[in-house]
């Protein structure tokens, strides 16, 4: 278990001046030692029983045994925003959900009724995790106690803190409990997608292996139809140049098909290797990316897929692609990765060239459009004597505004550049979260006629000794 330790904490001034205002606070309350000793239990229960229903008994019993008061707990349905009984110190549960007396009424403050002393609840029923508890003015209760004419001198400023203390815990409580909702069905979904997405894809490979086979077939058929023509229609030139006619048609055809074969199995390969690397189960049993790394040849199997995926698109909004940005190493340096995932950091920078690359003036004056990507070897980049590998990928364009370029690895963050552009923010902090899951960094640098997105991975051995591993040449990397 790592514990996060900040070198300096910015909030600590503001936590120290909360705990001497709760001190004084509990001083100017002046609880009696019978009241004090309520709260501590209802805390220290509060705690210890998770469900709602036992927490709903707490709230009742804890006064009634300490301090011999009768209580009944109301809260708001937040669907029909009705109040009902929850539960009180004389049947329990048994009254749960009846409709309160009519004397019972909601209100921002305390009030009285009969013989009886009714505190607000106060809290954020809907769960608005944005809007901070200690913001939310929402009532989603009431507490009653009875009889008030056993009151003493300090008893209704107790009670009513005593409600508000029900309120805190319970907006907790219910935060559980919808997380162990959604945890549950996120380990059904995850199943599900198992059964019903990743298993069935599978199948796929079978389809285009056979499509493949029947492609090759028509060819053979297309070659022996060609020899037929030759020996039997050698004296009849006129329908042998119709059947070669005939022919060329099918290997027009058979070409067409075998291409668009090719796409789909591209679009096959590299769909399953994102299914793959964004839904296995790893990820959702801990709660966050968990790598497979392999040695790859990681030009040919993670970039040049990539870049083949993107290149018509990027040629048809006349984007030139340029090769040779960064110092690059004759090697296809072996890495050991995640191929899915750090591919899918390629798929995004790629996307990203795609709707922002833009039209500039070069330093001869003449207009351009391009990308341009490489990788070079830096020795010391992740400190004395810790190697790095620098991937970069530039597009044309307007430089970022500085005060933009320190957020757009941010969740959810959108540059003024984006305007009109579809996106929601999340592509530069996935690339953020998946290099730095492989221990790496990512970065932005603003350089003449455009943008440079990097990311930079660690290198646990020099180009010579990688050369060297014996799964390097398993791999017949040369």
């Amino acid at each position: 278990m790592t514990i996060y330790c900040p070198t300096d904490p910015p909030e600590l001034a503001t936590i120290l001046g909360r705990i001497r205002k709760k001190r004084e606070d509990y001083e100017r309350y002046g609880f009696t030692y019978i009241q004090g000793r309520t709260l501590r239990a209802f805390f220290d229960l509060a705690q210890e029983f998770e469900t709602l229903e036992n927490f709903y008994r707490v709230c009742v019993f804890v006064p009634k045994e300490f301090m011999g008061f009768d209580s009944c707990l109301y809260l708001v349905d937040p669907d029909t925003r009705k109040l009902l009984i929850a539960c009180d110190s004389i049947k329990g549960l048994k009254v749960c959900g009846m409709d309160p007396p009519e004397d019972i009424r909601i209100s921002e403050s305390a009030y009285e009724t009969g013989d009886t002393f009714v505190a607000p609840i106060k809290g954020n029923w809907r769960l608005l995790t944005r809007k901070p508890l200690a913001h939310a003015e929402e009532i989603i209760g009431l507490f009653a106690v009875s009889p008030l004419s056993r009151f003493g001198e300090g008893d209704r400023l107790f009670f009513e803190k005593y409600a508000n203390r029900i309120g805190y815990n319970l907006h907790y409580k219910l935060i559980s409990e919808q997380n162990e909702r959604h945890i549950k069905f996120i380990n059904t979904l995850v199943a599900d997608i198992e059964h019903n997405v990743l298993v069935p894809n599978m199948r796929y490979r079978l389809f285009l292996n056979n499509l493949r086979k029947k492609i090759q077939e028509l060819e053979d058929i297309e070659k022996d139809f060609g020899e037929r023509i030759e020996v039997e229609f050698k004296e009849d030139r006129s329908e042998a140049y119709h059947l070669d006619q005939i022919q060329g048609r099918l290997a027009v055809l058979r070409n067409e098909l075998f291409n668009q074969y090719e796409e789909i199995d591209k679009h096959y390969q590299s769909t399953s290797l994102f299914l793959e690397s964004l839904l296995r189960r790893d990820h959702f049993e801990k709660g966050q990316l968990v790598l497979r790394r392999k040695m790859c040849r990681f030009k040919k199997e993670v970039l040049d897929p990539q870049l083949e995926r993107y290149r018509q698109r990027l040629e048809r909004r006349g984007i030139r692609i340029d090769y040779h940005l960064g110092r690059m190493p004759d090697e296809d340096i072996p890495l050991a990765v995640d191929v899915g995932l750090i591919s899918q950091v390629y798929a995004n920078l790629f996307s990203n060239t795609e709707k922002y690359c833009q039209e500039v003036i070069n330093e001869h004056g003449e207009p351009v459009k391009f990308m341009s990507y490489g990788q070079e070897v830096i020795p010391d980049f992740f400190g004395p004597e810790k190697p790095g590998i620098k991937f970069n990928v530039f597009t044309t364009g307007p430089h970022i505004p500085s005060e933009e370029a320190s957020h757009i690895f941010e969740e959810g963050y959108r540059g003024t550049g984006s305007g009109y552009k579809p996106g929601v923010g999340h592509g530069l902090h996935f690339v953020k979260k998946v290099v730095e899951v492989h221990g790496g960094v990512v970065g932005y640098e603003a350089t003449p006629l455009g943008n440079n997105f990097f990311f930079a991975l660690p290198l646990q051995y020099t180009i010579k000794e990688i050369m060297d591993l014996p799964l390097v040449a398993e791999l017949g990397i040369s």
